[in-house]
């Protein structure tokens, strides 16, 4: 499965929790937000100044590691 940019935070971190690190190491701390259940990853990062496809390559990059 790749993450996608309109995944929501939430599902991504409940079936990936590898993921969890690299959203911390980029600032996107909703990891216990309730925001995360609804918010999806292009608009997480937007509201956070994030470059949503340099996140999304290495969110890809952290669950290719735990295969």
């Amino acid at each position: 499965m790749k993450i996608t940019k309109d995944m929501k935070l939430g599902d991504v971190i409940g079936k990936h929790p590898e993921t969890i690190d690299v959203f911390m190491k980029n600032g996107l701390h909703c990891v216990g937000c309730h925001v995360a259940s609804y918010e999806n990853i292009e608009e997480g990062a937007s509201s956070h100044g994030i470059d949503v496809e340099k996140l999304l390559k290495e969110l890809n990059q952290s669950i290719k590691k735990e295969k």
